[in-house]
């Protein structure tokens, strides 16, 4: 493999470990929002003792997201040089306002989040959460953006040539807007809600299948279920939208996606199969027409095929066409859970459902699968493009990087990605055995700073 499959192997390890945290950290601040709002609501301790294990929770994903997310940071410097010096007008503005409005706001409430119990009032401490959740979101915001101008670039205009060409911002208000902004940042903030909503329906399950912290468990299962239940009906919506604009602004990346290789009439919409490059052929389980359905709202109406375009700009549809297919997959086990708990529990069997509950513990992994999988398809649907029609990937990489030095980098990562891992498996499952504090009890954290004020003297 040469310098430039190399370094997209090791930015796509870097940035599919980070995407483990941060749409928990997201998914997990709206909850705990919601927690801590019934709590101030109904004065119930339950609704107190959810939101404190729950923060816990949040600590340990915030600090390992926080951690992994600074390694892409060099990666840009590093191994896509080309890349950095060509975005880097539009990028600096972006990524700045993420830093400066959103990720420091988050991290400055956080303070307040953790240690403030009893050190301030509820009133301020909710605004903290709140602030805390809004800031995660923020910070999701501008992230979002950046890539989404990468997917469709405009607001900007291109100056210099040969390698001092670049894009500079022409209207910002553009490049925040670009073509794909609002649907991809809706699809990604649910993705996160389910993230979220499904490590509680998890844990919580777990705790019922152990007849642990029964209280506990039943409280947080309804507020994770009434998350996950709006978010997956959203998603198949905003799933539709995305696909439209894709079909719309990507046609190419859809081919793709769908395996279409030749235009026809009624373009069919396969429901699962496997693609056949060499010989350009797609097989499977089909609907006729309802691809051009989905995208044009009319059954008849020819979906463009990647016979329209030029192989050369065509990306690696078999590993698309499954990557895309499969966080589909995702989604339709997470709204068959969705659908089993409400069933459970409009039966008052939930406690009893042993089967239903193993299935919500296994769930945590859908979501993650789902947003793993939708990341690989956005970003290598993409290709051969690193900027949509702009810049190609092969142009973006650093020159001077060598081959043994992205590969020796590319284990190392590997091996301390895998440690660190560990240590965060190893963390959860320790909080989450521990489970939630008792009525009278303090939150870890606040134990800590106790014990460190004593041995200090303050």
């Amino acid at each position: 493999m040469d310098v430039v499959t190399l370094s997209r192997i090791q930015f796509g390890l870097n940035i599919s470990f980070h995407y483990l945290f941060p749409p928990l950290s997201i998914g997990l601040s709206l909850l705990l929002v919601l927690m801590e709002g019934c709590y101030l609501w109904t004065k119930n301790p339950v609704y107190e003792r959810l939101t404190k294990f729950w923060v816990k929770i949040f600590a340990v994903i915030f600090a390992v997201g926080v951690a992994t997310g600074l390694v892409m940071v060099f990666a840009f410097g590093n191994n896509w040089s080309n890349f950095s010096r060509f975005v880097g007008d539009v990028f600096g503005s972006i990524l700045g306002a993420e830093g400066i409005f959103a990720f420091f706001l988050e991290s400055g409430f956080l303070g307040i989040l953790l240690f403030g119990w009893n050190r301030v009032s509820p009133k301020v401490h909710f605004f903290s959460t709140l602030m805390v959740s809004f800031g995660a979101h923020f910070s999701g915001l501008w992230i979002v953006i950046a890539n989404s101008w990468m997917q469709t670039p405009a607001g900007h205009k291109i100056v210099g040539e040969g390698a001092g060409r670049h894009a500079v911002i022409d209207n910002f208000w553009q490049v925040l807007m670009n073509p794909s902004s609002l649907d991809r940042l809706t699809h990604v903030f649910l993705g996160c809600w389910l993230s979220g909503s499904f490590l509680v329906l998890s844990v919580s399950a777990f705790y019922l299948l152990k007849k642990r912290h029964l209280e506990f468990a039943k409280k947080s299962i309804k507020l994770g279920l009434s998350v996950a239940t709006i978010a997956v009906v959203l998603q198949g919506i905003s799933g539709d939208s995305t696909g439209r604009g894709v079909a719309k602004h990507q046609p190419i990346k859809l081919a793709a996606f769908e395996g279409v290789y030749k235009t026809d009439p009624a373009t069919p919409m396969t429901l699962v199969g496997v693609t056949h490059p060499k010989k350009e052929k797609t097989t499977g389980i089909s609907v006729p027409g309802l691809l051009s359905f989905l995208v044009y709202r009319n059954f008849s109406e020819p979906v463009p095929g990647l016979d329209q375009y030029p192989k050369e700009l065509w990306p690696k549809v078999g590993v698309v066409f499954q990557t895309y297919h499969g966080m589909i997959t995702m989604w339709v086990l997470m709204l068959i859970a969705v659908i089993l708990t409400l069933i459970a529990l409009k039966r008052k069997k939930l406690g009893s459902s042993k089967w239903t509950l193993r299935f919500l513990v296994f769930s945590v992994i859908f979501p993650q699968v789902a947003n793993q999988l939708g990341w690989y398809s956005a970003e290598m649907g993409r290709q051969p493009w690193a900027v949509q029609g702009l810049l190609k990937t092969a142009d973006a990489a650093s020159p001077s990087v060598s081959r043994g030095q992205v590969l020796g980098s590319l284990f190392l990562f590997s091996f301390i990605y895998l440690l660190l891992f560990i240590l965060f498996i190893y963390l959860l499952d320790k909080k989450i055995k521990t489970g939630p504090p008792t009525e009278d009890e303090k939150p870890e954290v606040e134990e800590y700073r106790d014990q460190w004020s004593t041995k200090i003297g303050t």
